[in-house]
């Protein structure tokens, strides 16, 4: 246990914990909605730091990035609980492990230095902080974070943005990208499905841009849910009003946890996603989830040609010269090097 970041101690050893948009007032001996915050007797403790359930070597595009150090590899580490309850979360063995398990902790016991070493003798070329909401073990993530930065290391947050603004203006300085999912355009949608607010996640992608990540963004197209040509296009719009060389991931559903009453999404609905977004002016617009049907490409946004040409998570061809399109020189955004 480590003491948290981010929070403020309260009357009656109340803790307010500011880490997330959540903003938990906690009492003594109960925990925020992550369940791996606790206030013990009025001090706020990470249950979780160092305490990683999965370490992997995944491919940089897993996360998903494809405009960032594309066909290198990332160390990807996470602890268990989360700051949402999605219906259709896909990792919720891990996620929602504590609220479905009274509370429980588990994990083996890893130091950042031990974190980095791994991510070095594996040849990373960077870290990821994934599979869960890497916010609620941010304690962890950060002095990860920084060692890595110190040696070389590239440091990747895969989020669902939720973190508070000051939270994220503690990490820009050891950050170099993140992933956010936009999971729907509606107040309605991340109130019943994800049991949260959209609006701080928008806000976030416009902060992180505004200080410097390299930011890409997510939307997981559910059946139904917000897979509508209206929907897509106000997400298409926002991201570009952000940055039209924001690339944005159109991902395909697969039913899952307590969403299993919805069907497995269409290619037309992410061919139609991929559409939307170009029309709207985004430079760069990826189907996800469907292999091998050319929406994983990256194509210059100028001459139309293919300039990384992938299947699933693997690259087939890179033909980028000097960061930009080969044919017609022109320059294509991304973290190349």
């Amino acid at each position: 246990m480590k003491e948290a970041l981010f929070y403020e101690t309260k009357g009656d050893k109340m803790v307010k914990c500011e880490l997330c948009n959540h903003f938990c007032q906690i009492k003594t001996g109960g925990r925020g909605i992550c369940g791996v915050r606790e206030n013990q007797d009025g001090r706020l403790v990470s249950l979780v730091y160092g305490r990683l359930v999965s370490t992997n070597l995944d491919p940089i595009e897993k996360k998903p990035l494809f405009n960032f150090l594309p066909g290198s590899t990332s160390y990807s580490i996470s602890t268990v609980g989360c700051n949402f309850r999605c219906l259709h979360c896909q990792n919720w063995q891990i996620s929602q492990y504590p609220r479905m398990n009274k509370g429980k902790i588990i994990g083996d016991d890893y130091t950042p230095d031990e974190v980095v070493e791994a991510a070095v003798l594996n040849g990373a070329k960077s870290i990821s902080y994934t599979y869960v909401e890497p916010t609620i073990f941010y304690e962890f993530a950060y002095d990860c974070a920084v060692i890595a930065k110190k040696k070389g290391i590239r440091n990747v947050f895969v989020s669902n943005g939720f973190m508070a603004p000051d939270v994220t203006r503690h990490l820009v300085p050891v950050l170099d990208a993140i992933n956010i999912d936009i999971k729907g355009f509606t107040e309605r949608f991340y109130r019943e499905v994800c049991k949260a607010k959209l609006k701080p996640v928008l806000d976030n992608v416009k902060l992180f841009h505004e200080l410097g990540a390299w930011v890409e963004v997510t939307t997981l197209i559910i059946p139904g849910l917000n897979d509508s040509p209206e929907e897509l296009r106000d997400i298409a719009r926002f991201i570009k009003g952000v940055s039209p060389a924001m690339p944005w991931h159109v991902t395909a559903f697969y039913p899952t946890y307590m969403m299993m009453d919805k069907p497995p999404t269409p290619i037309s609905s992410l061919r139609l996603a991929r559409r939307i977004g170009l029309e709207e002016g985004l430079k760069y617009v990826y189907e996800g989830n469907i292999s091998g049907e050319g929406g994983e490409n990256t194509y210059c946004p100028s001459c139309g040609s293919e300039v990384i040409k992938r299947h699933g998570f693997w690259i087939k061809e890179n033909r980028l010269e000097n960061g930009g399109c080969p044919d017609c020189k022109t320059l294509i955004e991304g973290v190349w090097k």
